[in-house]
């Protein structure tokens, strides 16, 4: 704590202790007041204008130290300057005092309490972004919630000070004039439950709900305006429609008709979506066969002189595509319609808020349902680099036509897909040339992560070439040529293949949106709100379509709150979780997280502790020959709460779950280090690192006398 807020808080709490420790309470009673009350009327008719300014004064004192006496003044102000005025002046002394209070708690408080739960604040902060003023105008027309704590707990929250102000201004002035009326009557007054009765209470209740109903009746009204030049149908033949057969639609899907809705699915390609056909699948299949090859090259390691692999690059994109093939009957037209779902393999477009029309070989149709959810998936980012289009190049998409081995392929982009091809096809015999305009790959992780990563893939040969933006392609006499730019510096690569991985782009066109008018993000995403609704609030959309995470299991989480909200929103709708997300990297070394890494904690200002095991210790990777890696886990610090952890080396994504098992439901690390792991499994690194966090918070102050226990059980002094 700065030494201007250590200042403030001890000159606060010497009037506060001085308050009571002379006893000014008994000033601020109910039959104080009425003892005093033709002395205070006679005051303030000598000295009107000090009379006010000495009562202000007063009033915004207490009110801002939270002091107990607030409503004795407020009855002092009708008492001794009437209904009107009295009513005035209190309001705006009340209001003052309350958001000195806010400012105060702000100045004290706010710094250390975004520094332990910057995550948690973050969330409430977005509340308050977006419906703080309903909130705070709630509590402040309802007398039963104490409002200092409303004024302290306020100013712990990003809500702007004038915002604070004026709706206390006005969410306070009922109760002012309640309590002002009453003073007018002071001598009537035996206690304050006279004033305040169970019907008055029951009213101010129905009074503070007031504006959460007014608000809903508002968006309801704002909601409505979108739907004004469409015709809304009597019947629906459906309760949900689907556009779109990969994992968000297929869980989506899947869902409603466990539920017993009617439901529909729209797919014009192929289900499974891109998991199934051009992503997850194909790419792990890959890796796996890969991987065997690059296993083969270590045998010395594990005392085996030679091992000669015989392979056909073929016959290894030949497996893919039959690994593809025996995974696909889990997302197949056949299992979802025996599931209960109407699927259709056509084409989409969605022509009214309630209606879409399906083209397929046979013809077109228009289906009407309630509500449709958008889960279109996404595609491969194509760069406006010049010359791309002379060049026959590849995508995540596309790749997995090659059967004929490039000799040199160019990998354009450093992220996880580029990281996993790239690895993948140099471990298959081809010379890879990875380009990445950044200082390093998988920039979204912690540097050391990167260093890993790049590491692995220089020692294996891999050609890394990290700052190098690629400027245009050319072809010069028959040669595939990549103009790159390092250092303000032209750098020449010559290429047979080139495979562009820098990212992916949500399918946004083609199926109705722009003709509708469902907003887009500024990410070109369809935009969507904390229940996945777009802005027509029939109309859901989860998924990569969506963002504003791009894997198949956010993509089904996505899609549980989309189906559900879809389906029961009249009654309760849940606000998508993003709170634990993980997400894994399938290169060799393997590379996992869930939740804050370090670069993550720093940039949004939050606290944190590391505790970080290296596995080249453990035994069960030293027997594997996979002693390499580390868990690095992020804790509150002080306490074993985890903010996320990192975890590099062998089955690194298998690894991670105990941790996201351990966020999801608040356990702590303590609870990991007492839960028995099996030895010798990799999983003992999770345990490890637990005890690395114990071992750096052990109480030294209890060993000490533990310590000296023994020694006297042992007879000494």
């Amino acid at each position: 704590m700065t030494q201007s807020r250590i200042i403030m808080l001890i000159s606060i709490g010497l009037v506060i202790g001085s308050f009571f420790y002379f006893g000014l309470g008994e000033y601020l009673t109910l039959e104080s007041l009425k003892a005093q009350q033709v002395a205070i009327e006679h005051y303030r008719a000598a000295n009107p204008v000090f009379s006010v300014v000495w009562y202000v004064s007063v009033y915004i004192v207490v009110t801002a130290l939270s002091l107990p006496g607030a409503t004795i003044l407020t009855l002092a102000g009708a008492a001794v300057f009437g209904l009107l005025w009295g009513t005035i002046i209190v309001s705006f002394a009340s209001s003052i005092g309350a958001t000195l209070a806010f400012l105060a708690a702000r100045f004290l408080f706010r710094d250390s309490v975004e520094s332990r739960f910057g995550e948690r604040l973050n969330a409430i902060n977005e509340g308050i972004t977006r419906d703080g003023t309903f909130y705070l105008l709630s509590l402040r027309l309802v007398p039963l919630f104490p409002f200092f704590m409303i004024n302290m707990l306020m100013g712990l929250t990003s809500m702007k000070t004038w915002t604070f102000y004026w709706v206390s201004q006005v969410g306070m002035l009922a109760g002012t004039i309640v309590y002002v009326n009453a003073g007018t009557q002071l001598a009537s007054i035996e206690s304050l439950s006279d004033i305040l009765s169970p019907a008055l209470l029951a009213s101010f209740v129905l009074l503070g709900v007031f504006p959460m109903f007014a608000k809903k009746i508002v968006d309801s009204i704002q909601a409505n305006k979108v739907y004004k030049q469409w015709q809304k149908p009597k019947k629906f033949d459906n309760n949900i429609i689907v556009i779109g057969g990969g994992s968000a639609g297929l869980v989506t899907s899947y869902i409603a008709a466990a539920v017993n809705a009617k439901v529909t699915l729209i797919e014009k390609h192929n289900m499974g979506g891109d998991c199934l056909n051009t992503g997850c699948v194909p790419s792990k299949a890959l890796i796996k066969s890969s991987k065997l090859l690059a296993m083969l090259k270590r045998s010395k390691e594990f005392g085996i002189q030679e091992i000669n692999a015989d392979f056909e690059f073929s016959d290894v994109m030949a497996r893919v595509q039959a690994v593809i093939a025996k995974v696909a009957p889990h997302d197949s037209v056949e299992r979802y319609t025996e599931l209960g779902v109407d699927v259709i393999e056509g084409e989409a477009t969605i022509v009214s808020p309630w209606e879409v029309e399906v083209k397929t070989a046979q013809g077109s149709q228009v289906i009407t349902t309630r509500s449709i959810v958008i889960a279109a998936g996404a595609h491969p980012f194509v760069p406006p680099i010049p010359g791309l289009d002379k060049i026959d190049y590849l995508t995540s998409d596309t790749v997995w036509d090659l059967r004929d081995k490039p000799g040199r392929m160019l990998v354009l982009g450093g992220g996880p897909i580029g990281c996993e091809l790239a690895q993948s096809f140099h471990r298959l015999g081809v010379q890879v040339t990875l380009i990445e305009m950044l200082p390093r790959l998988l920039i979204r992780e912690d540097i050391e992560v990167s260093e890993a990563v790049a590491e692995k893939f220089v020692s294996e040969g891999i050609d890394v070439k990290l700052e190098h933006t690629a400027k245009e392609f050319i072809i010069e006499n028959g040669e595939k040529i990549l103009l790159a730019e390092r250092d303000g510096q032209q750098v020449r690569i010559a290429f047979d293949q080139v495979l562009l991985a820098i990212g992916r782009a949500a399918n946004t066109t083609g199926y109705g949106l722009e003709n509708l008018g469902v907003e887009l993000s500024p990410q070109r995403t369809v935009q969507i709100n904390d229940f996945q609704q777009t802005n027509f609030p029939n109309i859901y959309a989860c998924g990569d379509v969506a963002g504003p995470y791009q894997f198949t299991h956010t993509a089904a989480h996505q899609a549980w709150y989309a189906s559900v909200n879809a389906l029961f929103g009249s009654f309760k709708k849940f606000r998508t979780d993003y709170s634990v997300i993980p997400w894994a990297t399938f290169t060799d070394p393997e590379v996992a997280r869930v939740g804050l890494n370090e670069q993550d904690a720093v940039e949004q200002g939050i606290a944190y502790e590391v505790s970080r095991y290296g596995i080249d210790d453990l035994d069960r990777a030293i027997a594997d020959g996979e002693a390499y890696g580390f868990v690095k886990i992020l804790t509150v610090p002080g306490k074993d709460k985890i903010l996320g952890v990192t975890i590099v080396g062998e089955h690194s994504g298998d690894l991670i779950a105990e941790f996201v098992l351990a966020m999801k439901h608040n356990l702590g690390l303590n609870k990991v280090l007492g839960t028995i792991h099996i030895y010798p499994t990799m999983a003992e690194a999770n345990k490890y690192a637990a005890g690395i966090w114990k071992k750096n918070h052990k109480p030294e102050k209890l060993l000490t006398w533990v310590a000296r226990f023994h020694q006297w059980k042992r007879g000494g002094v």
